[in-house]
């Protein structure tokens, strides 16, 4: 290093130098060999390799099991600053303006962790209001400088930004030494909006979204686009969209002139959302909606003769750790091979997984073994990811997690 620098030193051992020099941004504790100083959890720390070079600056938490999350490799960066800190949101909003363009960049996520270079921070918004959760305790630390740092940004860039609203109530914040909590950031001299619910409009179709209570920050923007190639394929078409949530690819199939649409969950609030949404959008009298486990459906319609000839799988993530995987395959091939031999010759399927330790390679082995034991051979008509709001960062494979497959049963 050129210059005396103000943070403790941490250094690491080789494995630990590859992966940053890689461009993952993540130290595990097994990588440590030694710290400098001591040094409080959440405060901003130096990366060394064991010979001295400088590696990285990011958060330390001796916590949890990623030691340190580097935000910049750039030794003349200032992360104490609110200067660099502005600087990465103006260029994070910069990008979902470019990629999204100014109708879509209303609703989108506009920082996507690490791949934004804010290490354990998501915010999506949703219109007038910005939803937030926060992972890592370096962000936790930072977001009473942050976010208003995001509200003025977007407003001195026109938008009308009302409030934002922290999604805090995950799990994984315990493991990081936090607690969990859900509720209006407290903008300086603001006072938040009273409701807790927002509507917005993606691909023509109007959700009201509880970002209080649903799923995550309230609404998965990560199938945008997903939704519309579906949509282009639905037309003249009997849909069977399982796992539907709130029945945004039902909704999109019956926008794009579906015959009929079968919308199926295994939660009845869900449900009951989904009929609600189709009945705001006139699209009730094409649409049902199912309350019923997924995996005992399938094999029901077994027994029936064939009614749908597109069928869309869009399940949760089956695993969220390596130590599952073996299980998740088996429910994922379970569902698509329960889908092939329900759909006629020539009919469609789009099948997905949302679990990044569902690798490509591990997803696509098993459609080929489920096509094989199905007795069908799969004609592919797209391959696709995650939505361009929430970034691939090569080199940090956990950004790279949405496998999305259109097929034609041939």
């Amino acid at each position: 290093m050129k210059a005396a620098r103000p943070y403790p030193r941490i250094t690491i051992t080789p494995k630990g130098e590859r992966a940053l020099t890689g461009g993952h941004p993540w130290v595990y504790e097994g990588e440590v060999l030694e710290l400098s100083d001591p040094v409080e959890d959440g405060a901003l720390v130096d990366v060394v390799s064991r010979k001295g070079s400088w590696l990285g600056c990011g958060f330390y938490n001796s916590a949890s099991k990623i030691r340190v999350r580097v935000v910049t490799r750039n030794a003349n960066d200032n992360p104490s600053g609110d200067a660099f800190w502005a600087r990465r949101l103006r260029y994070a909003w910069d990008y979902r303006k470019a990629v999204m363009g100014e109708t879509d960049s209303r609703c989108c996520r506009l920082i996507f962790g690490e791949a934004d270079g804010f290490p354990g921070l998501t915010v999506d918004r949703f219109e007038s209001v910005l939803v937030a959760q926060v992972l890592s305790l370096g962000m936790e630390r930072l977001k009473a400088r942050l976010f208003p740092l995001l509200a003025d940004m977007l407003r001195q860039d026109g938008q009308d930004i009302r409030g934002i609203y922290e999604r805090n109530d995950a799990a994984l914040r315990e493991r990081e030494g936090m607690t969990q909590s859900k509720g209006w950031f407290p903008l300086p001299g603001e006072t938040p909006p009273e409701r807790t619910d927002v509507d917005i409009t993606e691909n023509g179709i109007v959700y009201t979204v509880d970002f209080e209570n649903g799923q995550k920050t309230g609404f998965f923007l990560d199938q945008k686009y997903n939704r519309l190639a579906v949509a282009k394929l639905a037309r003249g078409r009997t849909v069977l969209d399982c796992f539907t949530h709130t029945g945004s690819f039902a909704l999109n199939a019956a926008r794009g002139g579906a015959k009929r649409v079968t919308a199926v969950d295994v939660s009845e609030f869900a449900v009951q959302c989904a009929a609600e949404n189709a009945r705001r959008n006139g699209l009730d009298g094409v649409m049902d909606c199912v309350c019923a486990n997924v995996f005992d459906l399938l094999p029901q319609l077994a027994e029936q003769p064939r009614t749908y000839d597109f069928i869309i799988l869009d399940p949760p993530a089956f695993t969220k750790s390596r130590r599952t995987i073996h299980n998740a395959m088996t429910g994922y091939k379970e569902i698509n091979y329960r889908a092939m031999k329900l759909l006629p010759r020539g009919g469609y399927l789009a099948t997905c997984s949302c679990s990044h330790f569902a690798s490509e390679e591990l997803f696509v082995k098993m459609l080929r073994d489920a096509a094989r034991d199905a007795g069908v051979q799969l004609r592919q008509i797209e391959a696709r990811q995650q939505c361009a709001d929430h970034p691939i960062l090569w080199g940090v494979e956990e950004t790279n997690y949405l496998k999305f497959f259109i097929f034609q049963v041939v």
